[in-house]
């Protein structure tokens, strides 16, 4: 055929395929995310969104990248751009030994922190398995245990969490179960014969969703349960180096580092982009994830390992976090006070410390779910809450980000959103 014949050749009519067919047993238990569902459909840049946990780009030390790049590419030349270990290579797992005071030999480098937890339930979780957690529960740490085919249960802390409310406003998720005359670990315990309690999830620092932070008195009660069920604990702390007001507390492998995975990440004090997180955690442990990790990506990127590592060695990731704190701890300042000033009566929020999020919690009436496309359609995008529930309950809950929205748009988009919320409360 000439290279001008625009003729086709003709495809044969076949019928219709049943594609559902061919899927695994595990792919009814995958949960869309909702925020990524928003940001498929919705230009972020034309509405005011809360919605994304994104970092401020203004946080991302764009004017030293190239640097980064050209002295790895001097220092470790075409190393820079092979495979490498699955561990990490060794100058970044030394790096994050050093800054932790922990062996070299008890640091896992991961592609992502994401990928930490689904690590976690890969090598742990059979279907049918219990994770416990206190809720809400971070959304993409539910993906993954719903992705194994494991239950998450809800354990109670007795003692209050901070989340240091104003003092005319709830705190909004309560502690529940307490007082009982029996121990928690026989609460939990309760399950059927088949079923195992593998570990508790927590992420102690400036939870996601609520920007709340564990007490000293929680942190040991979490460790306390965990010994009395004889279980793991996966920490998950991508927040903490985002502290903005108060003291850093212990974290919880401190505490328990015999059975502690403590996952960090790069992509909220250096740049999401990079994809790089890390665990740290007993060795015989992190063996079990080295393995796992071989047969999901073979190794971590390596470039970006060596670029991360020089940003971290050369101190100037402290430097950088100094100016990011800042700029945080502003926009945090902002939407509190404009929370303050425009949400309609009987609704609360939490006042986090640190990290990305606040917790916004409405008069029952309301169903954030149901009027979220009234509240897209006005032009404002938020999480509601109910996505971070097991039960899809608390619907009168919303998760909002103040990392990433333009200051610019912070006021109008919570003047947008208290103006929903006012509708909708005088229409009940």
């Amino acid at each position: 055929m000439s290279i001008g014949n625009t003729t086709r050749p003709k495809i044969a009519n076949f019928a219709p395929m049943d594609y559902e067919r061919f899927f695994s047993a595990d792919v009814p238990s995958f949960l869309r995310s909702p925020v990524r569902e928003i940001f498929r459909k919705v230009d972020l840049q034309a509405i005011c969104s809360f919605a994304g946990g994104y970092p401020a780009a203004v946080t991302f030390p764009t004017d030293q990248v190239p640097g980064l790049a050209a002295a790895v590419l001097e220092k470790y030349g075409t190393r820079a751009l092979q495979y490498g270990a699955t561990q990490g290579v060794p100058e970044l797992r030394a790096a994050i030994a050093a800054r932790y005071g922990v062996p070299v030999s008890q640091v896992q480098i991961t592609t992502s922190s994401q990928q930490g937890i689904d690590v976690c339930s890969r090598v742990f979780l059979d279907p049918g398995d219990i994770v416990l957690a206190q809720s809400p529960v971070y959304l993409g740490a539910l993906q993954s245990f719903r992705a194994y085919r494991a239950r998450v249960e809800e354990v109670a802390l007795c003692s209050p969490t901070s989340g240091h409310p104003r003092p005319d406003k709830r705190e909004g998720p309560a502690a529940e179960g307490c007082g009982r005359g029996r121990s928690e670990a026989e609460a939990v315990g309760e399950h059927n014969a088949t079923s195992s309690i593998k570990f508790i999830y927590v992420i102690p620092d400036f939870n996601n969703p609520t920007g709340k932070t564990l007490t000293l008195e929680e942190r040991k009660e979490i460790v306390r349960l965990a010994r009395e069920l004889d279980i793991l604990i996966v920490e998950d702390s991508p927040y903490r180096e985002l502290r903005y007001s108060g003291e850093p507390l212990p974290t919880i492998r401190e505490l328990a580092p015999e059975r502690t995975l403590h996952l960090g990440s790069f992509s909220k004090i250096f740049a999401p982009g990079f994809r790089l997180g890390w665990i740290i955690g007993p060795e015989p442990l992190l063996e079990q994830i080295y393995v796992c990790k071989q047969c999901l990506d073979l190794c971590p990127p390596v470039l970006d390992q060596y670029m991360a590592c020089e940003f971290l060695t050369s101190g100037a990731l402290d430097a950088n976090l100094v100016n990011t704190i800042a700029e945080y701890k502003r926009r945090r300042d902002l939407m509190l006070g404009l929370l303050e000033k425009y949400m309609p009566a009987g609704t609360s929020w939490t006042h986090p410390d640190g990290g990305l999020f606040l917790w916004v919690t409405l008069p029952e009436s309301i169903d954030t779910v149901a009027l979220y496309d009234e509240a897209l359609a006005a032009g404002v995008a938020y999480v509601a809450g109910s996505f971070f529930y097991p039960d899809d309950s608390h619907r009168n809950t919303m998760r909002l980000n103040f990392s990433f929205i333009e200051e610019s748009k912070m006021e109008p988009g919570i003047k947008l959103l208290a103006t929903v919320l006012a509708k909708a409360l005088t229409n009940k």
